[in-house]
């Protein structure tokens, strides 16, 4: 199929696709003239794809798991688990400075709430 019909099909752009396979998570054969062909089980590859990085994984990561995908193994598994437990403890570590950010900006939403409390009582 080409580029047009997987992208209609996947609910994903033309521009998300040419970038997909210049990351090297999707390939494609070319016709005689030039345009890209797809399989039918790209549009599986793609649906993945879409998922992994809903759940916040990085082209270069996708890249790392995907072996798992292309050579199911034992240890391409087990490569593919330890990827993830990284990049779970990456977003911990992320989510727990957005708490403490948030706090800083609670603190001084409360300061510039009384600093207004006081201009309004003087």
């Amino acid at each position: 199929m080409r580029i047009g019909e997987l992208a209609a099909r996947t609910g994903v752009s033309v521009r998300s696709l040419r970038y997909y396979e210049e990351q090297g998570l999707l390939t494609s054969l070319r016709s005689p003239s030039g345009h890209r062909r797809y399989s039918e089980g790209q549009v599986e590859r793609i649906l993945l794809i879409q998922r992994l990085f809903s759940a916040g994984l990085s082209s270069r990561t996708i890249v790392d798991l995907l072996p798992c995908v292309d050579a199911p193994s034992a240890d391409a598994s087990e490569a593919a688990l330890e990827r993830m437990r990284q990049e779970r403890h990456r977003l911990d570590v992320h989510i727990e400075d957005l708490v403490k950010t948030r706090a800083v900006l609670d603190e001084l939403i409360a300061a510039n709430r009384a600093y207004r409390s006081e201009l309004a009582s003087a």
